[in-house]
């Protein structure tokens, strides 16, 4: 028998941020106390770009430390970046819908006017194929170009923390946090790649 209690467990956790901030803006809206800050769109937005880093970053990690454990952690990985996919989805709502109440010419000329924002953007537009060719009828449909269309998960990180960095008004200790992860991601990557031309030279 398979035993789902770790896919179990990486849910759960991975919903628990998702199921706090409903549950802080079902308070805000029916006007009790909540721990949204005096400023609940902008916490929000926070809240849910911090979280699709995290989970991207959490996906990228999955590949080096199946390689360095020998555990069998691939298959979380599809998971994970659904959860990144998610949590930017609701950041992408946020904006679109709370920040600026579906006036998309407005928020056109925010993107063309604010590299902060064309960074997001460019960011989550990205995640969506990813997103939509996850499942496992489009990686056998898709084969080789499979891993070749995910690899840009790389581009996604970096456009995000971008985005982020670019963002924060004053306290840039978390994106700097975060590209420093990023950064240990692509030289371990970088690493395994040469690694692995070593060991076909020898052959």
């Amino acid at each position: 028998m398979k035993n789902h209690s770790p896919r179990i467990f990486l849910h759960i956790i991975s919903l628990i941020p998702a199921t706090w901030l409903f549950w802080q803006m079902w308070l805000w809206y029916n006007f009790f106390p909540h721990d949204l800050t005096a400023n609940p769109i902008e916490f929000i937005t926070d809240f849910t770009g911090n979280w699709t880093i995290r989970f991207l970053l959490l996906t990228l990690c999955i590949s080096p430390l199946a390689k360095l454990t020998k555990w069998r952690l691939i298959k979380y990985r599809r998971a994970l970046g659904l959860y990144a996919f998610s949590y930017g989805l609701f950041h992408f709502l946020n904006y679109t819908v709370l920040d600026y109440f579906f006036d998309w010419m407005l928020i056109l000329e925010d993107i063309f006017k604010r590299p902060a924002i064309t960074f997001g953007m460019l960011a989550f537009l990205l995640l969506i194929p990813l997103a939509i060719t996850s499942f496992k009828y489009f990686i056998k449909k898709m084969a080789a170009n499979w891993k070749s269309l995910h690899r840009i998960i790389y581009i996604i990180t970096i456009s995000a923390i971008t985005h982020n960095y670019m963002m924060v008004k004053a306290d840039i200790l978390i994106p700097v946090i975060h590209a420093m992860i990023l950064s240990c991601l692509l030289a371990l990557r970088i690493y395994f790649i040469l690694d692995k031309k070593r060991m076909f030279k020898k052959k």
